[in-house]
């Protein structure tokens, strides 16, 4: 049995969402393979291939996966899957974007979201935004599978010594074409990756109030997230969306300010070691998950927390 992993990179060093992924199928058993498709991505290779874990590194440099456009990968990925029992990727936003064709293009279903790893053929997942975990057993002979990063360990980066195979294999669909991205440019650490957070909901009224909790998140060494509904109103980009359909974490700390607690929002924050809870409505859903409460009006609360830190 091999286990094929789709690894995420910017073409010169490994996400950390990949490391995750290592670390479930490491708990499935069974030789792991880990595919890096890019231009330029040796470098990712290589960090790829010092993995603990990790067994074999294929490597597919290519102009055709530059960008790891999901209509070109997805091909690649399907290709080289049918060698595999388990095709496994992160449930971040590319692997999300990927996985499902490669599930499409292989004819078997897609076990998505993994929170935790009963046998080979047998996983859990949350459904529900997280309020029931479901036990699903797959009978397709290769099992195309995403995995929630939170639910499990990194994956030590050092340790491996992987050997790194190139693969010849180009695929362009011909059917989408990079365009542009626009990168927000910020010093402090990713939503996913930060192991402190604070995030604001409605209540902070409007963008420019956002100010209160950037100040706060520079002394902590935090990142800043937002619920759904701050974002739907235009308060914050959607980069900053924490929640089912936003960007699932769970930091050591996790701070709350002006969010009532939507289901749709504790889907994605509630595996958060310690959860913090700022918000005028004593009677808000969050308080239900946090492990501190302050009932108080936050522009009174957060900047005297800020003048405390």
């Amino acid at each position: 049995m091999a286990i094929l992993i789709i690894a995420e990179h910017d073409n010169q060093s490994l996400k950390a969402a990949t490391l995750n992924a290592v670390t479930a199928a490491t708990q499935i058993g069974g030789e792991i393979h880990v595919l890096v498709a890019g231009s330029g991505c040796q470098a990712a290779a290589d960090a790829a291939a010092s993995v603990a874990g990790v067994d074999k590194v294929l490597l597919a440099d290519n102009a055709a996966y530059e960008h790891q456009l999901a209509e070109n990968l997805s091909q690649l990925v399907a290709e080289l899957g049918r060698d595999y029992s388990h095709v496994v990727a992160p449930a971040t936003t590319t692997g999300k974007n990927v996985m499902p064709r490669v599930a499409a293009l292989l004819d078997v279903a897609q076990v998505s979201d993994i929170i935790r790893v009963d046998s080979e053929d047998t996983f859990a997942r949350p459904i529900y935004a997280g309020n029931a975990i479901a036990t699903v057993k797959s009978l397709d002979a290769i099992k195309v599978i995403t995995v929630r990063g939170t639910a499990f360990e990194a994956a030590a980066t050092e340790g491996g010594s992987a050997a790194v195979e190139a693969v010849a294999a180009a695929h362009d669909a011909g059917i989408s074409s990079f365009v542009g991205e626009e990168v927000a440019k910020s010093d402090r650490p990713e939503l996913t990756a930060a192991s402190v957070i604070i995030s604001g909901g409605r209540g902070m009224g409007n963008g420019e109030n956002f100010a209160l909790l950037e100040s706060v998140a520079d002394k902590l060494g935090a990142a800043v997230g937002a619920s759904r509904a701050a974002v739907d109103a235009g308060f914050v980009p959607n980069d900053m969306q924490v929640g089912q359909t936003g960007k699932i974490v769970a930091p050591d700390l996790y701070i709350a300010v002006g969010i009532s607690g939507a289901i749709q929002h504790l889907a994605g924050m509630k595996d958060s070691k310690v959860i913090v809870a700022i918000n005028k409505d004593e009677e808000a859903p969050i308080f239900s998950v946090a492990d501190y409460g302050l009932v108080a009006d936050l522009f009174e609360a957060v900047p005297e927390l800020d003048g405390k830190l």
